[in-house]
């Protein structure tokens, strides 16, 4: 068995360090945020600090296909969640029977499991403490990585870690330090080869707040949990005891609609929307807007034309791939990419330090960066399509698969197949490009929905949105 250093105490974190521990190895998990959690579900939401995650106070929600990796993997984990009040739905079973059709039993895999980040967070921490083999340090920051005698090709091997407080040896490091992740730096100054990097600025400005009903009840959700207005998107996040989230999803160079950091306007610019006005109907959690900007689409690769950068240390979640959050598939995909962590220790060791890291890229290759690929398309064209209409214009991008994928968004309801194909890909269940390489498929796609450019718009017009926005 290994002795394995996780950097970083997130969600993902602490999964990848469970998961590896569950196997018999012996995990130390490293915390730069020096704050402990706090058990009690208030105590977690009103006082708990965590400096290092800058979207800790925005809304979250944990979709179906981290529900059924934990259940599965880490089923202590959904049962503790459970027992904290994370609400457990299923947007599927809530749709009319004579839209859905009869229910299967495969439907029950939609389900998903959620709540407030840091709820959500300081249970998944107390189920990690209670987990023999695993140790969790807070208050350390990695200054160093510690190397020793290459294995391969002259490419650096990572046999540790310095922090503030220790250096810590290990057979292996995993980086899940997130999206602003040191590791890049950490591995120049160690005289490492930089990984190959895709980096280009998503372009979404996130304003989001929290509610709380009076008995307990959850909004009802008339529609997808992100839906487009023209150059604004709300998401409509339900969560743990009686609680939800809102966010508006804006381009950060909409400077126009910037007045939504003002809880007035956002509150008018949500009464706006017809489809989500009555997620207003609680009582406010925040006395303001939480904001989040500066978000990049990026993907690293450590092994390039088939040779490692360096061995010793894999990057997981954020800080191998980051996209758009309001998408909600950051903790599923983070934790499909944590179990190849765990699945290449069991199948290929660490006697072979290069061979480990080939055979994770590639099965990262394989398992997870489609997942990030097809997110990164659709901020692409989500944005493209928030700047035509600033200026006006209508966004034509001559591309098949959009015009499929928005066509399917515009007819799904008419098809139980066709809903469930488009649900089950949202949540993180199936990947949905498969599918849509079935000519039958895309054929009636395009028969009942190919006419989604006349659809009616709803909501306010770009003026009148900038009109409330600006009071």
């Amino acid at each position: 068995m290994a002795k394995v250093v996780v950097l970083g105490a997130g969600v993902v974190g602490l999964g990848t360090a469970m998961l590896l521990a569950d196997d018999g190895h012996d995990v130390i998990v490293l915390e730069r945020d020096a704050a402990e959690p706090i058990a009690s579900i208030d105590g977690a939401w009103d006082d708990w600090e965590r400096r290092g995650v800058n979207q800790f106070r925005l809304p979250h929600l944990f979709l179906s296909g981290y529900r059924r990796l934990i259940e599965s993997e880490l089923p202590r984990v959904a049962s503790a969640l459970e027992a904290a009040g994370a609400v457990r739905t299923n947007f599927f079973r809530d749709v009319p029977e004579a839209i859905r059709g009869p229910e299967r039993p495969e439907d029950g895999e939609i389900d998903l499991l959620s709540g407030r980040r840091p709820v959500v967070e300081s249970v998944i921490a107390a189920t990690a403490l209670a987990t023999p083999r695993l140790e969790i340090r807070r208050g350390q920051t990695v200054e160093a990585l510690v190397t020793g005698r290459s294995t391969t090709g002259g490419a650096a091997h990572v046999v540790g870690v310095r922090t503030n407080v220790e250096e810590i040896r290990a057979d292996l490091v995993v980086d899940v330090m997130g999206r602003r992740s040191a590791l890049p730096r950490l591995l120049d100054e160690a005289g490492a080869r930089p990984p190959l990097e895709e980096l280009e600025d998503c372009g979404f400005m996130y304003f989001g707040r929290h509610f709380r009903s009076k008995d307990g009840s959850m909004p009802f959700l008339l529609g997808g949990v992100l839906q487009d207005y023209g150059t604004i998107s709300s998401v409509t996040l339900p969560a743990d005891n009686g609680t939800w989230g809102m966010v508006l999803v804006t381009s950060s160079k909409d400077k126009a609609l910037l007045g939504l950091r003002n809880v007035e306007r956002w509150d008018a610019a949500v009464r706006s929307l017809p489809l989500v006005a009555h997620w207003l109907d609680g009582e406010p959690l925040d006395d303001r807007v939480t904001t989040m900007a500066k978000i990049e689409d990026r993907i690293r690769t450590y092994v390039v034309d088939g040779k490692p950068a360096v061995t010793g240390v894999v990057s997981v979640s954020d800080a191998w791939a980051c996209s758009n959050p309001s998408h909600g598939r950051g903790v599923s995909i983070g934790m499909l990419h944590a179990r190849e962590v765990r699945d290449q220790l069991r199948d290929v060791g660490l006697d072979d330090p290069a061979a480990y890291a080939i055979a994770f890229q590639e099965a990262s290759d394989r398992n997870v960066r489609p997942w990030f690929e097809w997110t990164r398309d659709e901020d692409r064209h989500r944005l493209g399509e928030i700047h035509a209409g600033i200026d006006g214009e209508d966004y034509q991008p001559n591309d098949p698969n959009y015009e499929l994928e928005k066509a399917l968004a515009s007819c799904a309801a008419q098809d139980p197949e066709l809903l469930r194909l488009s649900i089950r890909s949202q949540l993180v269940l199936d990947l949905q490009g498969p599918a849509l390489q079935d000519p039958n498929v895309a054929d009636r796609i395009l028969e009942l929905g190919g006419k989604w450019r006349d659809d009616p718009t709803l909501g306010p017009s770009r003026d009148e949105l900038t009109r409330i926005v600006n009071g």
